[in-house]
């Protein structure tokens, strides 16, 4: 195992690779009960079509998140209940790119990663239990089109891409998932489930060369190429539609905007660009920027407000939402900002005020187990490592910020999905 120390960070990292091609990152945390140990394939929902012998295969949306369900089966029983009884907390989550399983423990860390470590490479599926199955996650479906959270972002995906993955749920459909075999899951499996393809994260007061010992001793010493994926044609800037509405038990209208950044990059050079994109939109749209505070003082908004840049499937998205009595007065507000923006510029004194801020986020960070083992997985999968953070943060200029929003944001108008509540 490799050691680097990240002076800006406070931390020591050790990093190996394994000839397997799985990737490991250990952070260690002298001192402390905790442990946390995340095992992730870069394989999330948006990984529908990809290469096997050769021949390109198409699957049915929802099966990254199907086969999340299932690979707590092993031949000896549930996995999660036998992470449960020592004392473990086991759980996973799919994401649009990723497929992660964990746990978090205090005593027992060694069994619990073995248990991890093999039942997450060794696939067993039944033909009863797949079927069994399609009903639990049918259910999940059905829940959770009845959130509006997951209505209005659905609605916006749709807005924003004329086809591809990023228009469905992660989970797929109540039709999709009837498509969903035993045999498309060894499949997907085979292919996103390889070492070459995943990373093991470990947080805490942990031996590395112990997690590399038991890595070399459970996983394949086989290698593989990683998966080839097919996300489609590129789909430009332009959304394929501006607006969409509907109508659901909700106590306030609510509204989400968005657009397409365009495609993602890799490496330091895409890290430098993902915060300088987040530290321009704390500027423009944060708490203590003069356009939220406006917007709040006149009643148009209020904490549901939110912002974010997703990064998945190669898209880069842009949103902005929460409540509001009048999303058009909130969107003419937001491009007024941006024509302020335009003429003179970020604030010099707010864009360091929201430095210092962000600086503080990310360092309060690395004591969030959690937190700190996903972003390793993310890092490893898009080319870059997220200690650096601090380190490229402070190279950013307001200058930068500002460059930013003129080049991603200025003169371009967002598609918007709004719920509205249900008449008496």
């Amino acid at each position: 195992m490799n050691k680097t120390e990240f002076a800006a960070a406070g931390e020591v990292l050790y990093t190996g690779k394994l000839p397997n091609g799985l990737s490991i990152y250990v952070l260690p945390k002298p001192g402390f009960s905790r442990r946390f140990a995340v095992f992730a394939a870069n394989y999330g929902g948006a990984d529908r079509r990809f290469t096997l012998g050769g021949q390109p295969v198409d699957t049915p949306a929802g099966v990254a998140h199907y086969l999340e369900h299932k690979m707590f089966d092993t031949p000896e029983g549930d996995a999660l209940m036998k992470l449960s009884a020592t004392g473990a907390s086991p759980n996973a989550f799919t994401s649009e790119s990723m497929t992660a399983y964990y746990f978090d423990c205090t005593q027992a860390f060694e069994e619990n990663l073995r248990t991890l470590l093999s039942f997450v490479s060794a696939p067993y599926f039944t033909e009863e239990s797949v079927n069994k199955e399609r009903g639990i996650i049918g259910q999940e479906i059905r829940m959770c089109e009845d959130s509006p959270d997951y209505a209005i972002y659905t609605e916006l995906m749709r807005l924003l891409f004329a086809d591809g993955p990023l228009r469905d749920s992660v989970a797929g459909t109540v039709e999709s998932i009837r498509e969903i075999t035993p045999q498309v899951l060894y499949d997907c499996h085979k292919v996103f489930y390889h070492p070459c393809n995943m990373a093991l994260c470990v947080v805490g007061d942990v031996d590395p060369d112990m997690v590399e010992r038991l890595a070399l001793e459970i996983l394949t010493p086989e290698t593989a190429e990683p998966p080839g994926r097919d996300y489609g044609p590129d789909p430009g800037l332009e959304p394929a539609g501006l607006y969409h509405e509907r109508t659901m038990e909700v106590s306030a209208p609510q509204f989400l905007a968005g657009l397409k950044l365009g495609p993602t990059g890799r490496g330091r050079e895409e890290m430098f660009e993902r915060l300088t994109g987040s530290l321009a939109l704390r500027c423009l749209c944060g708490r203590s920027s003069s356009f939220y505070l406006w917007m709040y003082e006149q009643g148009l908004l209020n904490d549901t407000f939110d912002y974010s840049i997703e990064q998945t499937a190669g898209q880069r998205v842009l949103t902005i939402g929460g409540e509001s009595r009048d999303y058009n007065a909130v969107l003419d507000g937001f491009y007024q900002e941006l024509e302020h923006i335009a003429a003179e510029g970020l604030d010099p004194a707010l864009f360091q005020r929201q430095k210092r801020a962000a600086l503080g986020g990310y360092v309060r960070a690395l004591n969030n187990f959690y937190a700190m083992a996903v972003v390793q997985a993310e890092g490893c999968f898009a080319g870059y490592q997220p200690l650096d953070n601090a380190a490229v943060l402070d190279t950013i200029t307001c200058a930068d910020a500002s460059l930013w929003l003129m080049n991603h944001v200025a003169g371009r108008r967002m598609a918007v999905s709004v719920i509205k509540p249900k008449e008496d």
